[in-house]
């Protein structure tokens, strides 16, 4: 028996029922195979790297499955993904799993889930800012800088000196 891990990435307005169906369509392709469907899970729905189709976030699916015809299988699942939920699955990814690793795995908290982020007194004490940079490090720079510059300044106006004299 293969295994293999399906990641799906569908459009960010899927309804609970449209996921349902996409489960039952894809234990069905799983089944003529001979093969079993272990889990379907839904993640929830995350922001993007970059647009996806115009969209800025995404809602992930992953499923995990045994089959015994490889070949077969993964072309009637891309099938399926890839032509007849085009519309609703916006990529997916096939892997292979080992048969003898567990299943168990710890995914990110999605937005549906996680507490809305707010920036935090600490945060804005230490010098933290939302552009990742940290404005205390290149405050502490500045000086060094200035004073490189002035030091600079200085040998050029001896050097001008002792140039007249």
């Amino acid at each position: 028996m293969f295994r293999y891990e399906v990641l799906m990435l569908t459009i960010p307005e899927i309804t609970k029922d449209e996921v349902a169906a996409t489960e039952s369509q894809l234990a069905n392709v799983i089944q003529q195979h001979k093969g079993t469907l272990i889990s379907f899970e839904r993640w929830g729905k995350y922001r993007l790297a970059y647009p996806i189709r115009k969209h800025e976030y995404g809602v992930y699916c992953l499923a995990r499955l045994e089959t015994p015809a490889k070949d077969a299988t993964l072309k009637d699942v891309h099938m399926l993904l890839g032509v007849k939920l085009e519309d609703s699955v916006m990529r997916f990814v096939i892997t292979q799993l080992d048969p003898n690793a567990p299943l168990t795995y710890q995914r990110p908290l999605s937005l549906e889930e996680a507490p809305a982020k707010s920036a935090s007194p600490f945060s804005r004490e230490r010098g933290f800012f939302n552009d990742g940079y940290q404005r205390r490090g290149r405050d502490e720079e500045r000086p060094h800088s200035e004073e490189r510059h002035s030091a600079e300044e200085n040998g050029e106006a001896q050097e001008q000196e002792h140039e007249i004299a």
